[in-house]
C-alpha cells in the first residue's frame, strides 16, 4: 500500500513550557478528522515531510512536533551551555505531548511513533491509556539497559573495525567504562574541535549499526554539521540513562494497554533493535498484533512504509474508544 500524496500543513506553532523550552508543531490532513500524532525517532531527530505521507489526509487530523532540544524547538541541544539533565528527559516530552494535546483540543488520538519514537509512544501511552485511541509502533525500541548495552557495546561483535574505531576515537580524558558515557561527555566539552569529532564519529556509528539489510545507503542527514551535533548529544544523552525510565518498565507495564489496538510492525534485519523487543512486548499485549517485514532493517523499505500506512488506515475506520 503506497504512501499517501504529500500535504502541506495548514496550521503551526509553539508550545512553550514553564522551563523556558519552545516546542515547534504543526497539523495536516482533516481539521474534522481523527486526531493523530506523529513521534519521530532518534533523539534528535525531525520529522520530515515525508511524514505526514503515513496518514490519510482525508480521514486524519496530524499532529506533528519536534521534540524538546531538536529541530525546530528551541533552545537546540546543540548548544552545549544547554544543561539537558535538568530540562530533557523522557518525562518532560510526555508532559510536552499532553501540554500539546490540551493546546489542540484533542480528546485521544491514534498514535505512531518510529525508532526512539517507539520508545516515546510507549511511554506515553502507559502514563495516559486513556488519551490514546490506537498505537502503531515501528522499528519497536524499549531503550532498556539491555538494548543500549547491546547497540552501544555489544554489537561490536557484528562490526568489530567500526565499533573499534568509535571506541579509539576517545581522548584519555574523556574515556569512561562506558563508550556511551564517554561520547556524551566529549559531546559537552567546551573545545568545538572536540565535539565535532564526537559528533561524526558517533552518527558514523549510528550509520553503520542500522545497516546490516541488503541495499542499506548512507543517511544524507548526517552530512549536516548541526544536524550531527544535535542529534549525537540528544541519542548519548538518553542512552546513557536508559530513557529516564525504571530498566524493564515499558514491557512490565504493557498490560495497561490491553482494549487499546496495538500493531507493531518490525524488520527481520534489524540489528539495531533486535526482533525480541517487538515480539515480547507484543507477548505482553493481548490487544496487539505483531507484523514482521522480512527484507527490512531499522526501516528504510517501501514494505516497511506499506505496513505502517496499511496499519493506519484500517485504525482510521475503527470507532474511537475513549
Amino acid at each position: 500500500m503506497p504512501l499517501h500524496p504529500p500535504v502541506e500543513p495548514y496550521d503551526s506553532g509553539t508550545l512553550h513550557t514553564d522551563d523556558g523550552q519552545s516546542i515547534h508543531w504543526e497539523t495536516s490532513g482533516n481539521p474534522d478528522g481523527r486526531p493523530a500524532l506523529f513521534v519521530h525517532g532518534g533523539p534528535g531527530g525531525t520529522p520530515g515531510p515525508g511524514s505526514r505521507r503515513y496518514f490519510d489526509p482525508e480521514r486524519y487530523r496530524l499532529v506533528l512536533f519536534h521534540q524538546r532540544g531538536c529541530g525546530r524547538s528551541l533552545p537546540s541541544a546543540g548548544d552545549p551551555a544547554v544543561d539537558l539533565g535538568r530540562t530533557n528527559t523522557t518525562q518532560h516530552l510526555i508532559t510536552d505531548i499532553e501540554r500539546l494535546r490540551e493546546l489542540l483540543s484533542v480528546p485521544s488520538w491514534t498514535v505512531l511513533g518510529v525508532s526512539w519514537g517507539a520508545t516515546l509512544a510507549l511511554a506515553y501511552a502507559e502514563a495516559l491509556p486513556e488519551r490514546v485511541d490506537a498505537l502503531v509502533l515501528a522499528a519497536v525500541t524499549n531503550t532498556s539497559e539491555r538494548e543500549v548495552r547491546w547497540i552501544t557495546e555489544d554489537m561490536a561483535r557484528i562490526f568489530p573495525a567500526e565499533w573499534a574505531r568509535l571506541d579509539e576515537a576517545v581522548p584519555d580524558r574523556h574515556r569512561r567504562d562506558r563508550v556511551v558515557d564517554s561520547y556524551a561527555e566529549m559531546l559537552a566539552d567546551p573545545d568545538p574541535a572536540v565535539r565535532e569529532l564526537a559528533a561524526r564519529e558517533w552518527c558514523r556509528w549510528e550509520d553503520t549499526h542500522v545497516s546490516l539489510a541488503p541495499g542499506h545507503q548512507p543517511s544524507p542527514r548526517y552530512e549536516d554539521p548541526d544536524f550531527r551535533q544535535v542529534f549525537a548529544r540528544l541519542v548519548t544523552h538518553y542512552w546513557r540513562h536508559a530513557a529516564f525510565l525504571p530498566d524493564g518498565q515499558l514491557l512490565r507495564d504493557a498490560p495497561v494497554l490491553d482494549g487499546i489496538p496495538g500493531v507493531l510492525i518490525h524488520g527481520r534485519y534489524d540489528v539495531s533493535g533486535p526482533l525480541d523487543i517487538a515480539w515480547n512486548l507484543h507477548r505482553r499485549w493481548a490487544t496487539s498484533e505483531l507484523h514482521v517485514i522480512e527484507d527490512a532493517g531499522h526501516g528504510g523499505t517501501s514494505g516497511f512504509d506499506d505496513a505502517i500506512v496499511e496499519a493506519l488506515d484500517r485504525l482510521a475506520r475503527l470507532p474511537r474508544h475513549h
